[in-house]
């Protein structure tokens, strides 16, 4: 229970990172009746560009800026994020004080409705396939050299709507946790398994950002801190930064703990690749995890008697997941229900966009690289923006190279507004009580989580060892002189 009586929650303005949002404090309502919370939205400076923020371009926080400054200043209590939107390094004063149950990593393939009986491997040679992940277009170029990757651009709705209506795309590969929070899922056609692409570090998992020193915050959403998940995205964090966390090249991982008779082993894959995919890095390892040990397993019903038996006394909504696959959580049980991810009705219907306007999108010319791992959905204002008088104002597309590319803050740093909240590499680095950012947890004992960092370093210098830093340079240069 927290000592205070009003939690300020900051959000986004996006459709998405208020379904996140509301997800998290409706987890928290359930076990603080007597708190109330108050969302603050606001507007990042990536807003301007996205609504719905992508990883980080080098060290600069572009779509978390503002909200950490304020948490900085106090003004909000916590901030909800997807986890793979935050670089591996946080600003100074700022950590994760929990994340929570992670959901389907893998991404997700979507195909037009005319095409909804085919798959990857079956789709006519030549098919169009719509990504704006480097990630994503270097492993689909390598394993089905016989489709076209193209570049699709726009919020989760404008992508939906080009892939119905324009005669471009055949397919597109989204995240699956993203369209599950929507409500979309009957838009998925195939979820896509690790043998086919490995996801993004962090990808599924939502965190919640608040102040390093915030103990009454840290120890509110301590129910909601997922021991599992936590584990995981620790490699998978520890992995990236060895690698280089900042650079944007094709870089992706797959976790999983597996419980082979009681003894748990962390098993994690990890590659890099060429832009064009035609260069492979892939490495595996794992590393034995002594989860006996935890208090969570150990007073474990579960492992004791191996019966589920749901109580008030020990449920997952008030602790943390029981690692071995627990057996109390299922959608029956009326203790679990808060921690389920809530159906919030977000519409089903696309946003109305003009469909002459979709075909020639100015997304399409726009010269901004997309890092690693990166999800572009969100409105360019060079595609949409809003007069004074509230009318929107017609781009005029057919001459690409007349727009005022002056106005976006990617190529004018000098015009990003300056806050209180900067990044010290080294003075994160040093601080040896945070993992990649993230709280420690009572249950969670040391040795198992440096364990988990040590995979994370062990894999990436595999990596390094076979030339991965060569072929993230080599990706880098050709970005930057694009």
């Amino acid at each position: 229970m927290s000592s205070k009586t009003t939690i300020r929650v900051g959000s986004r303005k996006s459709q998405l990172a208020l379904i996140q949002t509301r997800h998290v404090i409706g987890l928290l309502e359930q076990l603080n009746k007597d708190v109330k919370f108050e969302i603050v939205t606001m507007s990042t400076l990536g807003d301007k560009v996205l609504d719905i923020p992508l990883p980080k371009i080098g060290e600069k926080s572009l779509f978390t800026k503002e909200l950490e400054t304020a948490l900085s200043n106090g003004l909000v209590d916590f901030v909800v994020h997807s986890l793979k939107d935050l670089p591996t390094t946080l600003p100074q004063g700022m950590a994760i004080g929990a994340v929570l149950e992670r959901e389907d990593p893998r991404d997700a393939l979507v195909l037009r409705k005319d095409m909804k009986d085919l798959d990857l491997n079956t789709l006519p040679e030549g098919s169009v396939i719509g990504t704006s992940s480097l990630r994503r277009a270097a492993q689909l170029s390598r394993k089905y050299p016989q489709l076209k990757i193209a570049d699709i651009r726009g919020n989760l709705n404008t992508r939906l709507k080009k892939l119905d209506e324009l005669d471009t795309f055949k397919a597109i590969i989204l995240a699956t946790a993203g369209l599950q929070r929507m409500g979309w899922d009957s838009r998925i056609s195939k979820i896509l398994d690790t043998d086919e692409i490995l996801y993004a570090v962090g990808q599924g998992a939502l965190a919640v950002e608040c102040r390093a020193n915030d103990e009454d915050t840290i120890k509110l959403l301590k129910p909601l801190y997922d021991a599992q998940t936590a584990i995981r995205v620790n490699t998978e964090r520890t992995f990236l930064k060895t690698l280089g966390g900042g650079c944007s090249a094709p870089v992706a991982i797959s976790t999983d703990i597996i419980n082979d008779h009681g003894i748990h082993n962390l098993v994690v894959k990890g590659g890099v690749w060429s832009l064009d995919g035609k260069v492979e890095m892939i490495e595996n390892d794992e590393i034995k995890l002594d989860l006996a040990k935890t208090k969570q397993c150990s007073s474990c019903p579960y492992n004791n008697t191996q019966k589920a038996v749901c109580t008030k006394d020990y449920c997952p909504k008030t602790d943390i997941e029981c690692l071995n696959g627990c057996a109390f959580k299922n959608d029956d049980c009326e203790y679990d229900k808060p921690r389920k991810m809530m159906k919030i009705d977000v519409g089903a219907n696309k946003e109305d966009i003009p469909i002459e306007l979709l075909k020639n999108d100015p997304h399409e010319h726009c010269p901004i690289p997309l890092p690693v791992g990166a999800d572009f959905m969100g409105k360019c204002p060079f595609l949409e923006s809003t007069t004074s008088n509230g009318k929107h104002v017609k781009v005029d597309v057919s001459k690409p190279e007349g727009l005022d590319i002056s106005k976006c803050p990617f190529f004018h740093n000098k015009e990003i507004p300056k806050n209180d909240v900067t990044t010290s590499e080294n003075e994160q680095a040093n601080d040896t009580n945070l993992y990649c950012g993230l709280v420690p947890h009572d249950d969670l004992p040391e040795a198992v989580m440096k364990n988990a960092e040590k995979l994370g370093i062990r894999l990436a210098q595999k990596l390094i060892s076979a030339g991965a830093l060569d072929v993230m340079a080599k990706s880098q240069a050709i970005i930057r002189n694009s």
